[in-house]
């Protein structure tokens, strides 16, 4: 891995928690559907009710919609503006000198996706817990209930990163450009458009390429899979390390688990399509393609 420390283990996490300069976070959202007439993708719902019920001992929760997140009526979890997230950051304890440690609950995504947000931000040290909270609690590993405790509040000052995230024009620019790869991220029958997305038309961003997030998680540990399986994949899928990569999927949040691995396999030119389908697919401006 370019970046081992990124990927922390449960083992490993379990010997450090305690440690003043470690702040830990479930980072939890669930997508629930819609109730009748409501026209939303979904609802995005903070899993502090999970949280309540049982979490990792010292750990904080993190709401990606409610508070790092920008305040768009049309899109979920878009990101924001880097004052936001430096006073967000600050409320619950981050500063540069912190280790972060990110899990969730069901999937790894939403942990990714901090970690993707925090690498825009420049925080120099950002882990994601292989297997999430899963994987902690199989492994009977301590658990704690209640609501957050919280840390003392902290100065964030963030160090921005350009180029980690991208808008529709940048996409729309990069069909058909051979230096430039855009990988989608979901599953493959919503890539082939043969299944009704909720997000809106059903297909892809013409010219991409599929590999979905699901198949890079084993299933039995919910954590990563071998990196060279991973490799494989991205590889047969044309996703080299000399061509720009734009990963999408539907909301921006599955796809960071492509991007994580990517970075750890030293891809260097990486960006995130942040609106993905949630954009793409409603807005009939802009092509889509179906098998």
């Amino acid at each position: 891995m370019r970046e081992p420390q990124a990927l922390i283990s449960t083992e490993t996490l379990a010997a450090r928690l305690g440690e003043a300069d470690l702040r830990l976070f479930d980072c939890t959202t669930y997508l629930e559907t819609p109730p009748p007439g409501v026209d939303e993708p979904y609802i995005a719902v903070p899993g502090r009710k999970t949280f309540e019920e049982a979490h990792i001992p010292g750990a904080d929760f993190l709401d990606l919609q409610g508070e790092f997140s920008r305040d768009d009526t049309r899109l979920r979890f878009m990101m924001p503006d880097v004052t936001q997230l430096e006073a967000a950051f600050g409320r619950h304890g981050v500063d540069a000198g912190k280790q972060l440690v990110l899990y969730s609950v069901g999937t790894m995504m939403w942990a990714t996706r901090f970690w993707w947000m925090l690498r825009a931000l420049g925080h120099p040290k950002v882990a994601v817990l292989d297997g999430g909270f899963d994987k902690w609690k199989v492994e009977g590993r301590p658990v704690e209930s209640g609501p957050p405790k919280g840390c003392p509040p902290a100065t964030f000052k963030a160090a921005p990163c350009a180029g980690l995230f991208v808008g529709r024009d940048d996409v729309r620019a990069a069909i058909g450009k051979p230096g430039t790869v855009t990988v989608n991220a979901l599953g493959p029958q919503f890539h082939a458009g043969l299944t009704p997305s909720r997000y809106g038309r059903p297909g892809r961003v013409p010219g991409s390429v599929n590999v979905s997030a699901v198949t890079l998680i084993d299933p039995a540990t919910k954590g990563f899979g071998p990196l060279a399986d991973a490799q494989a994949k991205f590889t047969a899928a044309g996703v080299t390390p000399d061509k720009k990569v734009i990963a999408y999927c539907g909301g921006g949040i599955s796809a960071t688990l492509d991007l994580f691995l990517l970075h750890q396999l030293g891809y260097d030119d990486l960006t995130l399509y942040d609106a993905s389908m949630g954009e793409w697919a409603k807005d009939t401006s802009l092509p889509i393609e179906t098998d």
